[in-house]
């Protein structure tokens, strides 16, 4: 069975944000060509950083697929650790503030940079 790689920004149990891996089961299309089931998607967003970009931390606003076009994206946690997402990388955003919470800044989200000299290009896919 061939199956898909989904990187998952999340919200742990603790309230802090956390990467993990999922494998996606790829079950239809051809031998040549294997897809997974078709996934339902409200809209996208484009976007550019500017060499230089830094967040502060936030919550991702609501699920979504981060895609990398151009240029190199980090992503950093609360616990120090970081992750770098090059053009052609892609991720799946679902770190969202805990229902009943209100954004701690001490505790909540992910700050994100641009890396390098190439401008960061970004498609964001809300689902």
């Amino acid at each position: 069975m061939s199956t898909f790689t989904k990187v998952i920004l999340y919200t742990g149990a603790d309230g802090r944000a956390h990467f993990r891996e999922e494998q996606v089961a790829l079950l239809e299309g051809t031998p040549q060509v294997r897809l997974s089931t078709l996934y339902p998607a409200s809209g996208y967003q484009l976007r550019i950083s500017p060499v230089g970009f830094r967040s502060d931390f936030h919550c991702t606003t609501s699920p979504q697929w981060t895609i990398i076009l151009a240029g190199q994206m980090e992503i950093g946690l609360r616990d120090g650790s970081s992750r770098l997402f090059k053009a052609g990388d892609h991720f799946y955003s679902n770190d969202l503030v805990p229902e009943g919470e209100r954004f701690d800044p001490a505790v909540h989200g992910h700050w994100s940079r641009q890396v390098g000299d190439e401008p960061l290009q970004t498609l964001f896919l809300k689902v």
